[in-house]
């Protein structure tokens, strides 16, 4: 059965489903939620949760991503973001807390751009990784692929864990005439440490970045309730289709390497928990999650949130957007909550959704039984 659709005489198109169009379906078993196990293993690092913390600068600081490791999550700190380009961020992170109160503001983007336009310094990356370093955590960093060749070597000099390459959209194969292009195979292999790579959001891009020898590949384009991305440049791909087709290619490229397995990291519009559950019945190992941690009472962005993209000197694409505060991160995570509105406790509705329908554990859950929403069969 095909899903392409005719648009007009000459184009057709992929008809692709969002989280939104799909709900979980429970079988005829279920399950005690304390039988659940939420345990996910990347490379040699275990982790309690499969959870991990968005490289932006209004969800994760070193204290948040030492927080979220000690709760079981991996957080990733934003090595191009105001932690390492300002000795003391906080002034600033609450200068932008403070801006006009709305998404959209031409005003408001001037300033981040002016605020970031200030350079970023070495030995700042070195402190910031080496403060999470003490803290007994596993150890990421994040960098875009522009700026990969000119600080990898100081953030593996540094003693990272988990090296994190994330862009709008990021591909195995880089063309451009004025520039050398960042070579991801030869970069990944001659690498001591995992590295995550992304955004990606269709079966071929997903199977080139994985046969790069990345240890995982990031779904998505990321910022989610932050990103311009659809509206500026026209580039969207629903997270449901984009889950699967990658899920595929994770399962395509285990039998082409003879076994290996490149787990795939849904990243951007999981502003919920039953988001987050679709995401895993899906097809993804584990999250990155912006929106949902920015709501955190410790996030750095007092409730509001934004993506490097907010700042970006030529282009911006993306709003720092109110997103509020809801409970303390461990709340926000693990509950217990008050909110019925899936903002909290989002381990405990994932656990809970799971036992539902008779799965305990994630691998097996993202055999779930799964069905569309009539809005989007007619």
């Amino acid at each position: 059965m095909s899903n392409q659709v005719e648009i007009g005489r000459g184009k057709r198109g992929r008809q692709a489903m969002p989280l939104d169009a799909v709900s979980i379906v429970p079988t005829r078993r279920t399950r005690d939620p304390e039988d659940v196990s939420l345990d996910w293993q990347i490379d040699a690092f275990n982790f309690s949760m499969p959870v991990i913390g968005a490289p932006m600068d209004s969800v994760m600081s070193p204290a948040t991503a030492i927080q979220l490791g000690k709760l079981g999550g991996m957080g990733v700190l934003n090595l191009e973001g105001l932690w390492t380009r300002y000795e003391d961020p906080q002034p600033v992170l609450d200068e932008i807390a403070a801006l006009q109160a709305q998404s959209f503001s031409p005003e408001n983007t001037a300033r981040l751009q002016q605020l970031y336009s200030a350079p970023i310094k070495p030995e700042l990356i070195s402190a910031r990784l080496e403060e999470i370093r003490e803290s007994g955590v596993v150890v990421a960093g994040a960098l875009t692929p522009q700026r990969t060749q000119e600080f990898y070597k100081t953030v593996l000099d540094a003693g990272v864990d988990m090296f994190v390459i994330r862009g709008t959209t990021v591909s195995a194969q880089h063309v451009s005439e004025t520039k050398e292009p960042l070579d991801l195979k030869k970069f990944i292999y001659e690498l001591d440490v995992p590295v995550i790579v992304g955004g990606a959001a269709g079966y071929t891009p997903a199977l080139h970045l994985m046969r790069t020898g990345a240890a995982g590949v990031l779904v998505g384009f990321g910022g989610g309730a932050s990103s311009t991305t659809r509206r500026a440049l026209g580039i969207r791909v629903p997270m449901a289709t984009a889950i699967s087709d990658i899920a595929e290619a994770r399962r395509d490229y285990m039998d082409e390497s003879g076994g290996r397995y490149v787990h795939v990291i849904a990243d951007g519009g999981m502003g919920n928990s039953g988001d987050i559950v679709k995401a895993i019945g899906m097809g993804a190992d584990a999250v990155m999650l912006g929106t949902t941690l920015a709501r955190a009472e410790e996030a750095p962005g007092k409730g509001w949130h934004w993506g490097l993209e907010a700042a970006h000197p030529e282009f911006p694409r993306g709003d720092r957007t109110e997103v509020g505060t809801v409970a303390p991160l461990e709340q926000v995570l693990k509950g217990p909550s008050s909110h019925t509105n899936g903002t909290a406790n989002l381990m405990g509705a994932l656990r809970r959704a799971m036992a539902s329908c008779g799965y305990t554990d994630l691998k097996d859950f993202q055999k779930v039984e799964v069905h569309l929403s009539e809005t989007y069969t007619r």
